[in-house]
């Protein structure tokens, strides 16, 4: 197969163009989102922690802008209700209608006739039933109480207050009038000196989880693929020597694949990355340690191929015309498990990831501060507590980005497969 025919069978194959074309757009991510918004991925710009996806504005430049607009949205007033009630203070309010009514056994006080979305209907059912002097059986004081606060919020939920602003002027060190600010002064966005667009929020560092998952996703692919250089490499340089060499050589190479495979490829990771030490286990030596053990499957599998292609009549003929072994293993039998070695080395790659990604949740990952990688967000986020006060944004992205990487893997692996093994080949 030349090489036209060759990507023409391959740009033909629906599986490989899928998972090609999105491992094409991450590479490609996270070459250019750089360019857009360069600096550290590591910069600590929140001065807290799990700041919510959105756009930040400096509130102190928004007050210092050139110009002020007044608009009169008809909607304005009822977002500023919702805004005032939190989800958690309707579903409290919900929480006492319900007890009240299943007490009292008032009709339209149940579960199904209660809607926290529809903040109208319950403010008027909070109104026409809630008293601070009303008791209900079993509810103890502290539940009372956040109750009468939640009253309070509701009693002033529709006054819009006028803000008068007090600017210090630090010659005389007195305070002087700036002006009022009403509910229908709006500023531009775009006016607004400072703006800062965190759209996955930021983690418990207060640092830009977006910026930091696009640099971590390509170092875990650079780690990814120095690895699955390293495992295709040593893999198919023993596949080849055990597979036409045979004999006592083949045995010995043969005893070692079994006692790699005797022994679980991540449990002989685990333990030779925490006898490394924590400061030497940087990024590169990390993707080294997993390329040197998870080499095995390639070369079992690259012995197999070259046993059943060393008794052909032109690796025979390479025989007796006297060439090397070298020149035999690169010419006559390489070149017809190329196509296999790709595969195999696509594998290693995704196989690469996921066990960097392992290694880091458990703490034997690549120790630095200087660079993310996507097994090393997980760590920080589980160590931290991120699952347990619902701060997603820093979990879920990076579970979807190694889910995403090893679905393109595998299916352009899956694509390569059909178009190369008559077996499999569609139509």
């Amino acid at each position: 197969m030349n090489m036209r025919n060759l990507i023409k069978q391959v740009s033909r194959s629906p599986k490989f163009m899928i998972g090609f074309c999105l491992i094409m757009f991450i590479i490609l991510f996270t070459l250019i989102y750089p360019l857009f918004n360069p600096g550290n991925p590591l910069e600590m710009i929140g001065l807290g922690t799990f700041f919510r996806p959105g756009t930040y504005i400096s509130v102190h430049d928004s007050l210092n802008v050139h110009r002020t607009y007044e608009l009169r949205l008809p909607d304005a007033a009822q977002n500023r209700i919702q805004n005032k009630l939190s989800d958690e203070q309707r579903e409290h309010m919900k929480a006492w209608l319900i007890m009240y009514g299943e007490q009292e056994e008032i009709e339209g006080l149940s579960y199904a006739d209660i809607d926290t979305e529809d903040v109208d209907h319950l403010l008027e059912l909070w109104w026409a039933h809630y008293d601070q002097e009303k008791r209900i059986e079993g509810m103890i004081i502290a539940d009372r109480r956040m109750f009468a606060r939640i009253d309070n919020r509701v009693e002033r939920i529709f006054e819009d207050f006028d803000i008068r602003l007090l600017l210090y002027d630090y010659e005389t060190g007195e305070y002087v009038d700036g002006g009022v600010v009403t509910v229908d002064h709006y500023v531009n966005i775009r006016e607004v000196a400072n703006v800062r667009r965190l759209p996955l929020g930021t983690d418990n560092f207060g640092r830009d989880v977006l910026k930091q998952l696009v640099s971590a996703t390509g170092a875990s692919l650079l780690m990814g693929v120095v690895a699955g250089i390293i495992a295709t490499a040593i893999g198919l340089t023993l596949g080849l020597l055990s597979g036409y060499v045979g004999g006592v050589l083949d045995d010995i190479l043969m005893f070692i694949y079994n006692l790699f495979t005797v022994i679980p490829g991540f449990i002989l990771l685990v333990l030779i990355s925490f006898a490394i030490g924590q400061e030497q286990r940087g990024m590169m030596t990390v993707a080294i340690v997993i390329g040197m053990t998870s080499w095995v499957w390639t070369a079992r599998s690259v012995r197999s191929q070259v046993m059943s292609l060393r008794n052909r009549d032109h690796v025979n003929m390479s025989k007796l015309s006297g060439h090397s072994l070298p020149k035999i293993l690169a010419r006559d039998i390489a070149p017809y498990i190329a196509s296999y070695v790709v595969m195999a080395f696509i594998l290693q790659v995704s196989t690469a990831i996921l066990a960097e990604a392992g290694l880091s949740m458990i703490g034997l990952g690549p120790m630095t501060t200087e660079q993310a990688t996507l097994g090393l967000m997980m760590n920080w986020s589980i160590n931290f507590g991120a699952h347990l006060i619902g701060a997603w944004w820093t979990y879920l992205p990076v579970v979807f980005t190694i889910a995403i990487i090893s679905f393109s893997l595998n299916l352009m692996n899956t694509g390569l497969d059909q178009i190369f093994n008559p077996q499999l080949r569609e139509g």
